[in-house]
């Protein structure tokens, strides 16, 4: 949905990450298993995401626990889900508990995945800011085609759930330079996903 967040909304959003990301867990690139590195920077609020599970704390990063959910991306969640779907039903029913903030610069990528650690299959709520990308969305099955490239611009809004929630998606292209210096942004791209984890626990 193009447009969907109004720059307003995405100068309070690109201020509260600026504050999220001075702790208790920073920005991190995060480590893979097989020792390779991402190349975008991220940090998540309400749960942890490291690979492949969920924590409340960052063992990964500095043990340190995460931040809480913040009110806010809830309230936004639910109302994306609301115009995305049509149905209001839905988005009261939309509860999301955890926040994956992912920050790219002119060269940081992202490779095809699937989001899958979560145990509930509501929505995964996609929230872009500043530069523009191009937003790779695949098939259940595998990396490869078919897919479909979208272009994301600043305000944009993707939502996937339903026999879709578990397609494999990526970011193969940030175009540099793209940015609505009105957004807050001064370059690079924000990727805000809320999600359900379907956990429980403190």
């Amino acid at each position: 949905m193009p447009e969907w967040l109004p720059v307003e909304r995405q100068r309070e959003l690109v201020e509260a990450c600026r504050e999220w990301a001075r702790g208790p867990v920073p920005l991190r690139h995060t480590v893979l298993p097989g020792g390779g590195v991402m190349s975008v920077r991220s940090l998540c609020l309400g749960w942890h995401w490291q690979p492949y599970r969920y924590t409340r704390t960052a063992g990964d990063v500095n043990g340190a626990r995460v931040a809480p959910f913040p009110d806010l991306l809830g309230d936004l969640g639910r109302a994306a889900v609301a115009e995305a779907y049509g149905d209001e039903r839905a988005a009261e029913a939309y509860a999301p508990d955890t926040a994956l903030v992912n920050f790219y610069d002119g060269g940081a990528r992202m490779g095809m995945h699937q989001d899958k650690e979560e145990l509930s299959g509501a929505p995964v709520v996609s929230l872009s800011i500043g530069d523009t990308c191009v937003f790779r969305f695949g098939n259940t099955e595998g990396r490869g085609r078919p897919y479909t490239d979208v272009e994301l611009a600043s305000g944009d809004l993707f939502v996937f759930g339903g026999p879709s929630r578990h397609a494999f998606h990526g970011v193969p292209a940030v175009y540099t330079g793209t940015a609505d210096p009105a957004s807050g942004m001064r370059g690079g791209r924000l990727n805000l996903t809320l999600r359900e984890t379907g956990l429980t626990g403190r």
